[in-house]
């Protein structure tokens, strides 16, 4: 069944906003920045761990992107900033004071999280038949 416009334009939006932001990151994980640098040696996964999840960043924002494949897109996305979210609050913190983070980085990965779960929603029928019905069991 065809989607309304409304729908498509929702959903563009969404995937655009939750992918621009883990693309933007990307530049600072794969540069060694300051902020990603102690992030991941807080979390003793430097550099590996820092290289790793930017990888992995990379993978869930092209599949956001791709039609055929955002509903995986978003379960990826929202695998990754809410191992994020949960190292915030239990490891690193909102904010990230020795580094001048006044809780930036947090607030981005809610709002990839809140703007994925979005877009799973409005995609869950288009997951694979195991995903579909894992969602649905978590969704309900």
């Amino acid at each position: 069944m065809p989607h309304t416009k409304f729908f498509v334009a929702a959903s563009w939006t969404l995937r655009l906003i939750a992918a621009a932001i883990l693309l933007q990151t990307l530049f600072f994980k794969f540069t060694g920045a300051r902020e990603s640098v102690y992030i991941f040696s807080t979390l003793g996964a430097e550099p590996w761990g820092r290289i790793a999840s930017g990888v992995y960043e990379l993978i869930a924002s092209v599949l956001l992107l791709i039609p055929t494949t955002v509903a995986i897109g978003a379960v990826f996305s929202m695998a990754a900033v809410g191992s994020a979210i949960v190292l915030h609050l239990t490891r690193l913190g909102i904010a990230l004071t020795p580094v001048g983070d006044n809780g930036e980085l947090f607030a981005l990965a809610l709002a990839v999280f809140f703007c994925s779960s979005a877009v799973l929603v409005m995609h869950r029928t288009e997951l694979p038949v195991v995903g579909r019905y894992l969602a649905l069991t978590i969704l309900n």
